[in-house]
């Protein structure tokens, strides 16, 4: 009798929760019917991938909701949908949802999961501290020459031989922002560094990945059963006290009155002249977090598109030998690159623009939240929704780009060979939202990337007769590893 009510029960609140979410379902957009606790989790494999996406589009169209779990999310796919959602609805639709994982590793605090007036506040912080600290100017332009100069140098002492360049680059690249933040670079042995590099890959990854998923969809059961995610809470708290034990340092020699030198340097400033000030948001706990939100997108994903770059080159050895062709036309052996050099080589800059557009790492971007109600192609989208701005189909957009599943550095060449944009090209986003980063990002990646063309030309091992385009999918979108011969020029 026990065991027959207690499947009654079962049946009966399932059923429930299963009417539920069917009510539900009417307020929101169309898409695929959602189960009860997993939503359409199993649909989707437990993870936002693109090809999933766009076969839902196919059936739904433009915009329609997915269930992560029991939160709705409505998608917003193709340029139209988004650029409607994001830059015609920038202030509407500037929040972000802090999910159950995210909430563990960085709480409300910092600049990228926050909304609101503390993350306005954040924002315009670190605006304006790059900007002091040279962004934009020929100051920050010599430290990045610095690192593509000590990049090359690791190349060159390779002599031709076969190897993996990610590290190398994930180090040059991540140093850009150390050196911004902690006012240092650091030598690629040093353990600490090494640590904060692998911490900053596994906070980036897993979220993303099925493991993510599931942390989300039952957090206070995975909370308790933390074996699964132990080594990434671990790596986190590392990272934290990092980023502590810098900004004692930095207390410690720190004078009021002096001239900054660094991101933690003006933050110290800052909070020292806000001091007396009871509203305000400049406190040590969002302080550490801004900074490790600036070191996760300032490593991450700049070096992962180089990486992928070097793959589509070795697969396109025809485009390799345009570039060599134009920078030694243009550029002499030893003048120094600056980032204005774009303008001169329109071959070289829409190779890097279609790398960005054809990697597109931050693969369908991150959630939003609504702030506001509003309504995007018709479909009305109310406050407090869960949206994702589908970058992958904006890239993607077959309305807005010739051949979209085909690398061609034509997307953005006119018939004369001259550099043309393409108001699809989204990679960093758009609106209020938009990444911080872009500014710094678009000049890193084209300072690297030329001096490594300058300077290489990239084979495939003797041995080795083709390299996969298969992907690691994680919050990121990653190459499989490879291994390149760099041949001095």
């Amino acid at each position: 009798m026990l065991v027959e009510f207690f499947l009654l029960f079962t049946i009966l609140f399932f059923a429930g929760q299963f009417l539920q979410l069917q009510w539900t379902r009417k307020q929101l957009p169309p898409g695929p019917v959602p189960l009860p606790f997993i939503g359409n989790l199993w649909l989707l494999d437990f993870a936002l991938k693109r090809e999933t996406l766009m076969k839902l589009t196919n059936i739904y169209g433009n915009v329609y909701t997915i269930w992560l779990g029991r939160t709705p999310v409505v998608v917003l796919n193709g340029y139209k949908a988004v650029k409607e959602g994001l830059i015609t609805y920038s202030e509407e639709t500037s929040g972000r949802p802090l999910t159950p994982l995210f909430k563990e590793l960085m709480g409300e605090k910092g600049v990228f999961m926050t909304t609101g007036h503390n993350w306005k506040q954040q924002k315009r912080f670190v605006m304006m501290t790059l900007r002091n600290l040279g962004v934009g100017r020929k100051a920050l332009e010599n430290r990045i020459q610095e690192e593509a100069h000590i990049l090359l140098k690791l190349f060159k002492s390779k002599k031709g031989s076969a190897f993996d360049p990610q590290i190398a680059m994930v180090h040059a690249i991540a140093n850009i922002m150390c050196n911004f933040v902690f006012g240092q670079r650091f030598p690629e042995e040093d353990a600490d560094f090494n640590k904060l590099l692998k911490a900053i890959s596994m906070v980036v990854y897993i979220p993303g990945s099925f493991w993510g998923r599931v942390y989300d969809t039952f957090p206070t059961i995975m909370h308790k059963l933390r074996r699964p995610y132990q080594q990434l809470f671990e790596y986190n708290e590392f990272m934290h006290n990092l980023v502590k034990d810098r900004v004692q340092s930095h207390k410690e020699r720190w004078r009021e009155g002096n001239e900054p030198q660094d991101f933690i340097d003006f933050y110290l400033d800052f909070m020292s002249k806000n001091k007396e000030d009871p509203a305000s948001i400049f406190s040590e706990d969002n302080f550490v977090q801004t900074v490790i939100d600036l070191l996760i997108g300032g490593a991450e994903t700049s070096s992962t598109t180089l990486y992928w770059g070097l793959l589509y080159l070795l697969k396109n050895p025809d485009v390799q030998e345009k570039i060599h062709h134009e920078i030694d036309a243009v550029l002499g052996p030893s003048q120094m690159i600056t980032y204005e050099d774009r303008n001169r080589l329109p071959y070289t800059n829409a190779v890097l623009h279609e790398i960005v557009r054809y990697s597109n790492v931050t693969m369908t971007g991150p959630l939003r939240k609504c702030v506001k109600d509003i309504v995007v192609l018709g479909f009305p989208v109310g406050k407090g929704t869960l949206m994702l701005p589908n970058s992958h189909s904006v890239l993607y957009d077959p309305e807005c780009w010739e051949t979209p599943w085909k690398f061609n550095p034509g997307h953005f060449l006119d018939s004369e060979g001259n550099f043309v944009n393409n108001e699809a090209y989204l990679p960093f986003s758009a609106g209020r939202r938009a990444c911080l980063g872009e500014p710094l990002a678009r000049i890193e990646l084209f300072i690297f990337f030329t001096n490594l063309l300058r300077s290489f030309k990239y084979q495939l091992p003797p041995e080795v007769n083709d390299v996969s385009l298969e992907e690691i999918i994680g919050s990121t979108r990653q190459p499989l590893p490879y291994q390149i011969c760099a041949l001095p020029r």
